[in-house]
């Protein structure tokens, strides 16, 4: 594998992802989802500061001493998505990945409870044999569950039930984040749902915002 498939050139990086466009050429890239999140590298030693480069990161993910989404971290180039929640072992330190008011992901620190679950949205639902339902999420997972719930609702995950907890309806009055597109990282409630068009209108901090179904995300 060349070294430009394995890795961005810092210049092209997505506008996202918040670290400084000057420094080495080139920045690890994630094995998937370019633009949903950062490389768990990029996460822990540019986010986050604690790691001063990768052979640290690496030996702590071989000490398991990173978790992710409730899993021990697999490798340094494992996406770090939206919402995902990082443990780090001997520190008892725990962040999700969020974003800003200006559309960049950031590091946001957690409490332990939190770190054992998180939101993420449907994308699609599959009916599989013996009529059961599966619930495609934003983040690439896939549950089997009997919660009533749509496609653009969202779903709350507990990692240590293994199964989703709750759902998150697309709705009005339902809190919302725009996590793509020139709004991205503005936070609103829904004042109205149309499906026909497929968008929504939301109250933004007293102004109202008409935007894409698919541009935003039920929040708890």
């Amino acid at each position: 594998m060349s070294n430009m498939t394995r890795h961005l050139k810092r210049q092209k990086v997505p506008t996202n992802w918040p670290i400084s466009r000057k420094g080495t050429k080139y920045v690890v890239r994630p094995r998937f989802g370019l633009e949903k999140g950062v490389p768990l590298l990029v996460f822990v030693r540019d986010m986050l500061k604690i790691a001063q480069n990768k052979k640290e990161v690496k030996r702590a993910i071989q000490l398991n001493n990173i978790i992710v989404n409730g899993v021990a971290a697999k490798d340094e180039k494992q996406c770090v998505q939206l919402f995902d929640k990082v443990s780090f072992i001997p520190s008892k330190k725990h962040f999700k990945l969020s974003i800003s008011s200006t559309g960049k992901f950031k590091a946001e620190e957690i409490k332990e409870k939190q770190a054992n679950q998180k939101v993420a949205k449907i994308i699609n639902k599959t009916m599989l044999k013996g009529k059961k339902m599966q619930l495609n999420l934003s983040d690439g997972r896939n549950y089997i569950s009997d919660i009533k719930c749509n496609v653009n609702d969202s779903v709350s995950i507990d990692f240590k039930k293994k199964k989703i907890n709750k759902c998150l309806a697309l709705e009005k009055g339902a809190k919302v984040v725009v996590v793509t597109g020139k709004h991205a990282g503005e936070r609103g409630k829904v004042k109205e749902v149309d499906k026909k068009s497929k968008t929504a209108l939301l109250n933004v901090d007293g102004s109202e915002l008409n935007i894409l179904i698919k541009q935003i995300m039920v929040t708890d």
